[in-house]
């Protein structure tokens, strides 16, 4: 009894120690927000270095503050409100640790340990920043912090106490208890909040009155990251909802699963935006205003998972306070943003000229295609909840939509995106460059005439999304090959620059997604029927027998099973275990689908109810490509991730470090 109270005793005071370091990292966010703003106007040197160490010390609070909720959680402390609603003693380690997140107070503790994790990086790695703009740059960052400190300390602290702690908890969502959902919010609040720099960098120019070749060079790196983090979460959310909900579909258009995806749009547009700004000191205002929509984007979502306003399996809490206070955070940001970028529009003038048919007009069309693709999901997204609230009607807006309105845009941007990519600076010729792609577009055409033939049923989809994907998968190739020079070789190829063969991965990552999802689409096989045991029957080119339903016991769950013997061409191709899974202390049932992972594609098979002749339901697909689409999402990561190593990148600009005293306001 004695041990046990010391180990309470040592469990409770780590809890409070993190409470109280929460605090503090309020408190340092707090001056850090306030004294290296005013030490930038002023040009005091002590008070703009004092946002460094700030920034890392905040980093450090919340740290410490968000190890001991994990503590709290792997060790069952259900004196917390929070472990007793999203935990239980029986639940495996992982989704234990997992746990911590998966609920809406721990995931904003998440949420505000990686704002400052981006502050303190740039403290560490910004020494090529003037003093004003770094201050200034670590402020903003720090103001955010402030507003989501104040969000989790008054409205949804993590360390919230019970007066009586109850024996066990009430357990996590058994849909968040798995290995993808378990790394699936990390990933995109890394990519929420890396977009939180942008921001902060657009912000701190639009202070300082100043935007040039510099700057895009310094908010690439920041946005890349970013647009890296949300592209692998992303792609964990699709892969999750494909295998845990057993529906059998990647993308349901779900609302937060669009609130996670605008913000991606805007990265991608943002980071070519950038690229004109640094290389031609262009679109110097637009590249702004995408920061700002950008970061703003992802505060919106922010407040679709948070306020109840739209329903959705992937949401955190349900309560309208808590939404209104984010609401508010967003208008002050955001708006506050705009207010200054739009007192600060003369001081944004572009340098560079530049022709109709040229590198910057084809990064232009990127951009509007990317921008305007957003505002269509975005639109999408939000017109039920305006019907509803101006026309007193209840709509619904589905995948038709969605797939009708926003497929245009991926299509126009997938043609242009081989010839833009290799249109010189400044001047270019249309011709010429269509012409060094003579054939790539020859050999598209064929493939996907080729499948038209061999294909059934004649839908135009498969081929389209093939000449696609091999349009710009093997147009990136081209654009690689000939950066090696007219006497291109080998050796020159693997010299290039890291951002160069960053371009070219990441294209081909989105010319296989591309193709992946049409063909899926095009050519997938559904099956639903009552399935007898031992009688063996045919989708597609399998064999499928239901051998035998059981019972299983799991860690903390009991589990019907199914064993299904798929045969094809008269060859054993192995067992599968489908399963539905009810988890007694959650009292919610999950489908749990069985998946024969193939190159060419899955088989996909998902257990129902029996039926009163002693059959089972059982809906069985043939998805091909399947796995395409998730490794067009990893060539994709990659390729940022290629382009991040850069040393362009790493170098930040140095050689134009303003003064010492900064840059003056323009």
């Amino acid at each position: 009894m004695v041990l046990v109270a010391q180990q309470d005793y040592i469990r409770g005071m780590i809890t409070e120690l993190g409470h109280f370091a929460l605090i503090l990292a309020f408190l340092v966010a707090i001056v850090q927000s306030i004294v290296p703003l005013i030490g930038a106007a002023k040009r005091w040197v002590g008070w703009m270095g004092l946002a460094e160490p700030a920034a890392i010390v905040q980093f450090l609070l919340v740290s410490f503050s968000f190890g001991a909720l994990v503590w709290a959680f792997v060790t069952s402390d259900f004196s917390l409100r929070v472990v007793v609603e999203n935990s239980h003693s029986a639940k495996p380690m992982l989704y234990k640790i997992s746990g911590t997140w998966g609920n809406h107070e721990g995931s904003m503790l998440l949420w505000v340990l990686i704002v400052s994790l981006f502050g303190a990086m740039a403290a560490l790695f910004g020494g090529g920043l003037p003093p004003t703009l770094k201050a200034r740059v670590l402020s903003v960052q720090s103001m955010i912090a402030v507003a989501f400190f104040a969000f989790i300390l008054f409205t949804s602290n993590p360390f919230d106490r019970l007066i009586v702690a109850p024996f066990d908890g009430r357990d996590l969502n058994p849909l968040l208890q798995d290995p993808g959902l378990a790394f699936h919010p990390p990933f995109l609040y890394l990519g929420y909040v890396g977009l939180s720099m942008a921001f902060s960098f657009a912000v701190a120019a639009l202070i300082e009155g100043r935007v040039d070749a510099a700057w895009g060079r310094w908010v690439r790196p920041w946005t890349l990251a970013a647009w890296i983090f949300l592209t692998i979460g992303i792609a964990l959310g699709s892969w999750w909802a494909y295998y845990e909900l057993g529906w059998g579909g990647f993308w349901f258009w779900d609302p937060v699963e669009n609130a996670s995806f605008m913000p991606w749009l805007l990265a991608a547009a943002l980071l070519h935006s950038a690229i004109v700004v640094e290389k031609r000191e262009a679109l110097k205002s637009w590249t702004i205003l995408l920061a700002i929509i950008a970061f703003g984007f992802s505060l919106i979502g922010t407040f679709i998972v948070r306020s109840g306003l739209l329903t959705s399996v992937h949401a955190f809490a349900n309560d309208p306070e808590r939404g209104v206070f984010i609401l508010i955070i967003l208008v002050l940001f955001i708006g506050g943003a705009l207010t200054l970028f739009a007192a600060r529009a003369q001081a944004m003038e572009a340098k560079g000229v530049f022709s109709v048919v040229s590198r910057e007009s084809a990064l232009i069309l990127n951009n509007i295609l990317l921008a305007v693709s957003c505002f269509v999901v975005f639109f999408g997204t939000m017109w039920p909840m305006v019907a509803e609230m101006a026309f007193d009607r209840k709509l619904s807006v589905g995948a038709p939509f969605f797939n009708a309105a926003f497929t245009p845009f991926m299509v126009a941007l997938g043609i242009a995106l081989p010839i833009g990519s290799m249109l010189p600076w400044k001047r270019g010729k249309l011709g010429k460059t269509a012409y060094s792609l003579r054939y790539v577009f020859i050999l598209s055409v064929a493939l996907a005439l080729l499948v038209w033939v061999m294909q059934t049923g004649r839908s135009a989809l498969g081929p389209i999304g093939l000449f696609l994907g091999a349009w710009i998968t093997l147009g990136a190739a081209v654009d690689l090959w000939s950066r090696t020079g007219r006497k291109g070789s080998i050796q020159r190829l693997f010299r290039l620059p890291g951002a160069d063969w960053g371009k070219a991965v990441a294209h081909t990552g989105l010319g296989v997604t591309i193709f992946a999802i049409a063909g899926l689409t095009a050519w997938e096989v559904e099956d639903i029927r009552v399935a007898q045991p031992g009688q063996p029957f045919e989708v597609g080119q399998f064999t499928l027998t239901l051998e035998n339903v059981r019972d299983v016991q799991g860690p903390n769950y009991f589990s019907t099973t199914a064993d299904v013997q798929v045969e094809k061409s008269g060859r054993s191709m192995g067992t599968l275990h489908p399963e539905k899974r009810n988890y007694p202390v959650a009292r919610m049932p999950t489908t749990e689908a069985a998946i024969d992972y193939r190159f060419w594609g899955d088989l996909y098979v998902v257990i129902g109810d029996q039926q009163a002749d002693g059959g089972w339901v059982m809906r069985t697909y043939i998805k091909p490509l399947a796995n395409w689409i998730w490794g067009g999402c990893i060539l994709m990561a990659l390729g940022g991730l290629l382009s991040l190593t850069d040393r362009r990148f790493r170098v930040a600009a140095g050689a134009r470090k303003a003064p010492s005293g900064g840059v003056p306001a323009e």
